[in-house]
């Protein structure tokens, strides 16, 4: 493709590329905002639910160890981190 019409044909070929690939992302760009607008949700579920995270924070509060709290929601040490450093951005 080193003759002059090999280059331009490449070139369009690109072009159409880059077109379409705009394309693509304008459709999940707006995708995103309207799932967005109706109220979905992205990401995982949250591990506990508000009312946990409350009673999290009794616990915090009360003294408790936070292994020992872990343990009590079956979760991991770093997720009553994740409350705890909740509260304190608050």
């Amino acid at each position: 493709m080193t003759s002059p019409a090999g280059k331009m044909t490449m070139q369009v070929i690109s072009a159409v590329a880059e077109f379409e690939r705009d394309l693509l992302l304008e459709r999940t760009y707006s995708g995103i905002a309207r799932a967005k607008a109706a109220g979905k949700r992205f990401g995982r579920p949250p591990i506990l639910s508000e009312e946990q995270k409350q009673t999290v924070t009794e616990r915090l509060n009360a003294g408790i160890s936070i292994s020992a709290i872990a343990r009590e929601f079956n979760t991991t040490r770093q997720t009553i981190l994740r409350v705890k450093a909740g509260l304190l951005q608050e």
